[in-house]
């Protein structure tokens, strides 16, 4: 809820501003005043808008584009200013009471940094706010995708001991889950087969996460080596007079195995 100005007054954010933030609020509140389309929007409509923009970011920034990422990031800091006046409009939050709970979050997650504490563990932090009614893994966003979703569940369950010691034991969950996987193909078993499929999938997330990384980043950057290598392809065939759709396997590795050497 917006507080008073008293409240604020007698509780000063140590990063005043104003900044960034309420002058895209200004923008915004400028354009639902004079612009039919931009003034019939409401949270839910904007939601598509607010999750493409995020990934332009996301895209600018693993293309390596510092142009196309100040673009981006001013397009999603738009989406994010049109969320805070359209609430605004219905008093239920402002760009003071959205900053201040950010702020006050961050100081109790970093106790170090603000001489209130010694230096904690993130997730056992974080479980510290939630409700003691609440488990471990109360409050995800149902909306993740899935592979984020597993590193986030495993994440959460690893600031509470449940984790391997490091990499190994998820590489020997890989090795028997993949197993499974295959004695459920060779028995024919569908259902069993796609639970398996799951389980390999989940076990694979969390080897990547145990071995230091993010599972959607080392899919993307194999998407992206297996797409520039295929294209590789492609051209290798038309520069050979191959035409893919009519060729062997065999006739492929062989132009894949090239690709791999240049």
């Amino acid at each position: 809820m917006i507080q008073s100005n008293k409240d604020i007054e007698t509780d000063p954010l140590r990063f005043p501003g104003p900044g960034m933030l309420e002058r895209a609020a200004q923008l915004v509140r400028f354009l639902r005043k004079h612009c039919p389309w931009d003034r019939e929007q409401t949270a839910e409509s904007l939601i598509p808008h607010l999750l493409e923009e995020a990934h332009e970011v996301v895209d600018a920034i693993r293309k390596g584009s510092d142009e196309d990422l100040e673009g981006e990031l001013g397009d999603l800091l738009l989406n994010l200013a049109f969320q805070i006046v359209v609430a605004e409009e219905s008093d239920s939050l402002d760009t003071e009471s959205v900053y201040r709970r950010l702020e006050e979050k961050m100081v109790r997650r970093h106790p170090q940094l603000f001489g209130n504490d010694e230096h904690q563990d993130w997730e056992k932090l974080k479980k510290s706010e939630r409700a003691e009614t609440e488990g471990v893994l109360a409050g995800m966003a149902s909306g993740l995708d899935p592979l984020t979703a597993s590193y986030r569940i495993q994440e959460r369950v690893a600031g509470v001991g449940f984790d391997w010691k490091d990499y190994r034991g998820a590489r020997e969950k890989v090795v028997e889950e993949l197993e499974e996987v295959t004695q459920a193909a060779e028995a024919g078993d569908s259902t069993g087969l796609e639970e398996e499929l799951g389980d390999l999938l989940f076990a694979a997330v969390n080897l990547t996460r145990l071995a230091g990384s993010h599972p959607t980043t080392v899919l993307a950057r194999a998407n992206m080596k297996f797409r520039n290598r295929f294209q590789l392809l492609e051209k290798l065939a038309r520069d050979n007079g191959i035409i893919i759709e009519e060729s062997s396997l065999e006739v492929l590795d062989s132009l894949w195995e090239k690709t791999k050497k240049t």
